[in-house]
């Protein structure tokens, strides 16, 4: 129950990679606030899954690419809890394609969801810890940021960007005991990849040494590492969960 007392903020909370967060914080003792955009079904069937911890597990839905949305998201926390401890920036889209063919659009959704939400969130949560001395936040990356994967310039700038806005804000906050990170996850086992053809499965598993995808509860392990109290001098820095990919 390490984190009992503690109020934590997981965007994108209810599904896939942030629905694991979620899970890992409630399970040690957190008040979680878990946002999503657009499934309302998916969210409350979450909710209503999580019959040991529904008094310590929030909903919010809002779109992190406003920063209006996210300024009234942290105004109406602030007036039920006293200090956020931990912002776990998930929230995330792809809409790969060839830069030959990448609409405007394709380009403006991801970096403004991806990029400009964490942002955002980091911005509004950064005005409240400083208040606070103490904060961590950490930033769901992605290894295809640095390996700039086909097709997804516009997902790979973004988390790249993560990674550098991350470089720079940990130099601005570090004296009021504020630390911001970056988890860096390869292939992981969530709905996403579902759909995937078999034969393209083996393709990518065959890329990654380990062989194998990863799982929800090992991006999760590595976020609640850098979010812990004791990781108290490690700030501006990535951790890859892509099984030495």
């Amino acid at each position: 129950m390490r984190y009992e007392h503690q109020v934590v903020i997981v965007t994108g909370g209810t599904r896939g990679i942030g629905k694991g967060i979620t899970k890992a914080f409630l399970k040690e003792g957190a008040h979680v606030i878990a946002t999503y955009a657009n499934n309302d079904l998916k969210a409350e069937e979450f909710k209503a899954s999580m019959v040991d911890h529904q008094d310590k597990l929030e909903l919010r839905k809002f779109d992190v690419s406003s920063n209006e949305a996210c300024k009234t998201f942290f105004e109406s926390v602030s007036a039920t809890h006293e200090q956020i401890h931990i912002l776990v920036n998930n929230s995330g889209v792809r809409k790969d394609n060839l830069i030959a063919t990448m609409t405007d659009d394709d380009w403006d959704q991801v970096l403004n969801i991806n990029l400009k939400g964490t942002f955002n969130m980091t911005q509004n949560a950064v005005l409240h810890m400083m208040k606070h001395r103490y904060g961590r936040i950490v930033n769901i990356s992605s290894v295809g940021g640095a390996l700039g994967l086909p097709g997804q310039a516009n997902y790979a700038a973004s988390k790249a960007g993560q990674v550098a806005l991350s470089k720079s804000v940990s130099k601005e906050v570090a004296k009021r005991k504020i630390t911001i990170n970056n988890v860096c996850p390869g292939f992981i086992e969530t709905e996403l990849l579902e759909d995937l053809d078999e034969t393209l499965v083996k393709e990518y598993k065959s890329q990654v040494p380990m062989k194998r995808f990863g799982s929800v509860d090992e991006v999760a392990h590595a976020v609640m590492f850098f979010a812990d109290k004791n990781s108290s001098y490690i700030t501006g820095t990535s951790l890859e969960v892509a099984g030495g990919l």
